[in-house]
């Protein structure tokens, strides 16, 4: 058990997330559908999910589904970049998008450059870039 294969999140509306994470983002997907039962995101490496929150919860316990909190779970996503201009595009798209600038792009204390948005469901991203970030062929950190 040493690797993460899948982030899944949980949405309440389909639709809405498609349009952001989709249309919005330019996240890659197959799905043409705007409204799919679940939706598996092209991404490299690790997949991303998007399924609906209430059978999301019925999976995780169907005699008693987990009630689902609004605003900050403790958990963020991060989306590391390539360069600080690529962290302003980002953040440019998100608003494009919809989505909710949580923080503004900016130097990071430990001297890289950052911003945080929430998306549709409340489910926060950081966007962040580091001066000693190396990527692999595929564009993933390696770390």
């Amino acid at each position: 058990m040493n690797k993460i294969t899948c982030i899944c999140l949980g949405v309440r509306s389909m639709e809405r997330a498609l349009r952001f994470y989709r249309d919005g983002l330019g996240f890659r997907t197959d799905t043409k559908e705007d409204d799919p039962k679940v939706c598996f995101f092209n991404t490299p490496g690790t997949k991303f999910e998007l399924y609906p929150l209430d059978r999301l919860a019925e999976d995780i316990n169907p005699e008693d589904p987990p009630a689902f909190g609004s605003g900050f779970s403790g958990i963020t996503l991060a989306y590391n970049v390539q360069s600080m201009q690529e962290v302003d595009e980002v953040i440019a798209l998100v608003r494009k998008a919809a989505g909710t600038v949580v923080k503004e792009p900016q130097d990071a204390f430990w001297g890289g450059y950052h911003a945080y948005f929430a998306d549709p469901d409340g489910y926060y991203w950081e966007v962040v870039w580091g001066p000693g970030f190396r990527f692999d062929d595929d564009g993933l950190l390696v770390f």
